[in-house]
């Protein structure tokens, strides 16, 4: 005892002990004990109420320490285990290839200015602009490498649901969508100035995508807008002209998302009736109905050229099909908490559990091996497709509140001029198109909103 405690802690302990055996009615003990030490008169009733619970918050303080310190130990063994799996050939590679890079805490910037929830963010397709909106009404403009806030959009009534960049060959423009029923289209090239304001939807516009361009022999090719709403329509838009072109009529309940194929071909929808749904851009019919979900699919996209391999793997397929061809599979994401990857003929193929909440956004790594997700849990969790979509990291406390959209930065082409007609998702997967226009240059950087009022970017 003498080695351990000093002669103060150990005449502290002594009289916290009497305290607790007076206190528990063992006083024959206590005085036994008095003796023994030569605790003296000193030890009055006014002291022994001092000392009187020090043991047992003394006590329980140790029980809480000793967990946390088994929680630590525990976390330290992981990441001595996948520092240990390490080389340092595999770290550097790591850290070179951009295929394998996936988010990790803590994120680069943290952005805050919106006064309330976050819906949606967008990258600019060239410049190091990223848009977000909110419930407060707002768009506001960041610029992701600096983490400093451009500009403030005001135009909506209510909430802004979704923003995107893209638009006519030669002038990026940024679509957003709200619950006052409109969707309008801005200029960034003229400080973001309102050119065009879209009505026509019955309800709230849930998501908006610009169409890429490359459609065979499509005359708009470029210029289209499609949008998804409560009022249970996709309508497709001609952002030059601003009229509606075309409404796909087929969901029975609210339409949360939209999301168009590579090579604007293919519209994909989902929502509150638990189906996606494949549609043919060009005709507005509907072609497959993924059914599957037990709750509101929340979001759902095509899974890149780049991804076919792995997913035909998973798929039971012999080979893979052709980069050129697209909307061969697709994920969808559900308030039942589960991802599910499908064929294009509506076969599912593989369900991805983890979640402990809804999932609210899905984003494929531009590699093709990964499929990123994020949801009402608080994190960002990724599944390798080459390993049979098993959950290999998860970012835990991506935000202090529930994660509600989530976008990849688009690759840029190197040795060919980007394309400003082309949305986030569509610079991705030009390599892998013929005559593609040169090598993909992937960039690691993710951005995501929050309930928590902030916008995060992780990157490399």
């Amino acid at each position: 005892m003498s080695n351990l405690l000093t002669s103060r802690q150990a005449d502290e302990l002594h009289k916290s002990l009497i305290a607790y055996l007076t206190a528990t009615g063992l006083s024959n003990t206590a005085a036994a004990l008095r003796q023994e030490l030569g605790i003296g008169d000193s030890f009055d009733d006014a002291t022994r109420k001092k000392y009187e619970g020090l043991l047992e918050k003394k006590w329980t303080s140790v029980v809480r320490l000793q967990k946390k310190i088994m929680d630590l130990e525990s976390r330290n063994t992981g990441l001595q285990s996948e520092l240990d799996s390490a080389t340092p050939t595999s770290l550097s590679r790591r850290n070179q290839d951009p295929t394998a890079w996936l988010p990790r805490s803590p994120a680069r910037h943290t952005l805050q200015s919106h006064r309330q929830p976050i819906t949606c963010v967008a990258f600019h397709p060239v410049f190091s602009s990223i848009a977000s909106g909110s419930e407060d009404t707002t768009i506001k403009i960041w610029d992701w490498e600096l983490g400093e806030l451009e500009r403030t959009v005001k135009g909506h009534t209510k909430g802004v649901l979704d923003v995107d960049f893209g638009g006519p060959r030669g002038g990026t423009l940024l679509a957003s969508c709200s619950s006052d029923l409109t969707i309008k289209l801005w200029d960034p090239s003229d400080e973001y100035k309102n050119i065009r304001t879209l009505p026509g939807h019955d309800h709230s516009i849930s998501a908006i995508r610009f169409i890429p361009s490359g459609a065979a022999g499509a005359p708009l090719s470029g210029n289209l807008l499609a949008s998804a709403s409560r009022d249970k329509t996709i309508r497709v838009w001609d952002v030059t002209t601003g009229y509606c072109v075309k409404t796909l009529r087929g969901h029975v309940d609210w339409v949360r998302d939209i999301s168009p194929s590579f090579d604007g071909r293919w519209l994909l929808s989902a929502g509150n009736d638990q189906t996606a749904r494949l549609w043919d851009a060009g005709s507005g019919e509907a072609k497959i109905t993924f059914v599957g979900h037990e709750h509101v699919v929340e979001c759902c996209v095509f899974a890149p050229p780049a991804s076919y391999a792995h997913l035909s793997a998973l798929a039971g397929l012999k080979k893979p099909p052709t980069p050129s061809s697209s909307a061969e599979f697709i994920a969808t994401g559900s308030r039942d908490k589960s991802i599910r990857l499908w064929d294009c003929r509506g076969t599912l193929i593989k369900t991805l559990l983890g979640h402990d909440n809804w999932v609210r956004a899905l984003v494929f790594h531009p590699g093709g091996k990964y499929l990123l997700s994020c949801g009402d849990d608080k994190t960002i969790r990724c599944w390798d497709l080459s390993q049979e979509g098993k959950c290999v990291k998860t970012v835990e406390d991506a935000h202090a509140h529930f994660v509600s959209c989530m976008r990849w930065v688009p690759s840029v082409v190197k040795d060919a001029p980007p394309a400003n007609g082309e949305t986030n998702g569509a610079n991705a997967k030009r390599k892998e198109e013929p005559g593609g226009g040169g090598d993909l240059g992937i960039r690691c950087v993710i951005a995501t909103g929050s309930v928590d009022l902030n916008v995060r970017v992780f990157a490399s």
